[in-house]
């Protein structure tokens, strides 16, 4: 499945203006991640947006307009999910979503394989 290229250039173009943060992008998950600091934050897969945020606001989150699960092997998987078209037509609903990403990328960890380059 190809991913929007205009909705990766708005994330890319928005992930540009914040200070202090390395952002590399990577094709995963049939789409494109956007790393934040060597861990995923968020990506484009197809027309939607795949969000990662703190699993302690999954009740808050998949209230809110445009939210689709994300599924895996039959399950819900927690602090992650997808946000469909509908729910970031405007800037400020773009914005919100991006800001969620961020705010939970400080305290997501790396994954082991992230963590086991370092040595």
């Amino acid at each position: 499945m190809a991913y929007n290229t205009k909705l990766a250039d708005r994330i890319r173009l928005y992930l540009s203006n914040v200070p202090k943060i390395k952002i590399e992008e990577k094709k995963m998950f049939s789409g494109l991640a956007f790393m934040v600091n060597g861990k995923m934050c968020i990506n484009v897969s197809g027309d939607n947006l795949m969000c990662r945020f703190d699993p302690q606001l999954q009740e808050e989150i998949a209230e809110k307009n445009g939210y689709e699960p994300m599924i895996m092997k039959g399950r819900e998987l927690a602090g992650y999910c997808y946000i469909n078209p509908d729910g970031f037509k405007t800037q400020k609903a773009f914005e919100y979503w991006i800001k969620l990403c961020l705010d939970f990328n400080d305290k997501a960890l790396l994954s082991k394989k992230a963590k086991s380059k370092k040595k």
